[in-house]
């Protein structure tokens, strides 16, 4: 499918933009990968497993972790993006002046009110981290808690159903795979 240059050049864009603001960070993994490899590879499911080719949508994705993990302001992404693909990105972040508990409590409440091109973002965001923590845990992490990250996905992921089968699909297997893996180890 071929896309004008407008396209393309928002979408380089917004990933240069999230290259800059992710450029000093690492994924938590015991390979410490650069973080900015993770909105890639949620913009990458959106558009492969999920089709997507909304252009605010795969922009909100390589940019949906900027206002959660940077200095950035939902108004710097205004400025530079446009209202359409700011909101996005504040949909999908967390409040992190709230206590992680919460914080994870509050994806699980607020996934079914999300839009459904957030909830196409946060089940992609879902799928990179369930493969990720199986593949790739932290360090410190040990294998009930891996387990009880794929539980909570799960919780967040039952309230974004319904929007894209091909997602849903995808992380239902990545969580099958995952725990396969985590229950492998624990053997």
């Amino acid at each position: 499918m071929v896309q004008d240059n407008s396209y393309a050049a928002s979408l380089l864009d917004a990933l240069e933009y999230a290259a800059e603001m992710h450029r000093d960070q690492r994924r938590k993994g015991a390979e410490a990968s650069p973080y900015i490899n993770h909105p890639i590879q949620v913009a990458r499911l959106l558009a492969s497993v999920g089709g997507v080719s909304d252009l605010p949508a795969l922009m909100a994705a390589i940019l949906h972790d900027t206002i959660e993990d940077t200095t950035t302001e939902k108004q710097d992404l205004v400025e530079r993006f446009g209202d359409e693909v700011a909101g996005l990105v504040e949909e999908v972040s967390d409040d992190k002046s709230l206590p992680k508990a919460e914080r994870k409590k509050q994806q699980v409440d607020h996934s079914p009110h999300l839009s459904d091109r957030a909830k196409m973002i946060k089940i992609a965001d879902k799928i990179c981290n369930v493969r990720d923590i199986a593949e790739n845990p932290p360090a410190h992490w040990d294998l009930d808690r891996r387990r009880r990250y794929f539980d909570w996905a799960n919780a967040v992921v039952d309230g974004c159903r319904g929007v894209n089968d091909e997602l849903e699909a995808c992380f239902f297997a990545a969580v099958a795979e995952s725990s396969a893996a985590v229950d492998g180890e624990a053997s």
